[in-house]
């Protein structure tokens, strides 16, 4: 390594990180949507979480959870979900199938505003996490304000709109570019 090359260090939280920053409401109606729309998915989606619900989920009365009634696997869901990185990621992808139109919305929105992003039909699962680095001058506000504008009819809530960023930006609103760059000066 000579003088003149920079080491250039990228962080990551891992997947269930992203609890700090949901309220316990949304992430109860990320898990009600994701769980009562898993016969919609392809297997390539619902695999991951039958598995994850096996390894994660006791249920009394069930040997295999999976076959519990969703309303039965909710609550255990949750606290996996607040623990387990891998279910979370598995849980998100599958939540962003389900709102395909939203996904696809929302990259082209990130894609207008210059974000890095990975294609839209990565495997973001594969990932050891979300960024800690978020774009100067954005924020959920911003994003939203801007989804609006560009899709005005739609009825999309901004906890929605937010989190389809977060996955499909790969990066948790940690610190800011801006501040990133002042903390390697």
């Amino acid at each position: 390594m000579t003088e003149n090359t920079e080491k250039k260090e990228i962080n990551f939280l891992p997947f269930h990180a992203i609890n700090e920053f949901m309220l316990d409401e949304y992430r109860l109606h990320i898990i009600q949507e994701t769980l009562y729309g898993l016969s919609s998915l392809p297997p390539n989606l619902r695999k991951p979480l039958d598995q994850f619900t096996n390894r994660f989920i006791k249920i009394s009365g069930f040997r295999n959870p999976v076959k519990a009634p969703v309303n039965l696997k909710i609550n255990p869901f949750m606290e996996a979900f607040k623990k387990q990185p891998k279910l979370v990621a598995a849980t998100l992808a599958a939540w962003a199938n389900i709102h395909s139109e939203l996904q696809n919305q929302i990259f082209q929105l990130l894609q207008s505003r210059q974000w890095e992003l990975l294609p839209i039909d990565a495997d973001r699962t594969v990932l050891p996490g979300f960024l800690i680095i978020w774009p100067a001058e954005e924020n959920f506000e911003t994003i939203y304000q801007a989804y609006q504008n560009q899709f005005p009819l739609s009825k999309v809530s901004i906890d929605d709109v937010s989190l389809m960023s977060v996955w499909l930006s790969g990066r948790l609103p940690y610190k800011s570019s801006e501040t990133a760059e002042k903390s390697n000066s």
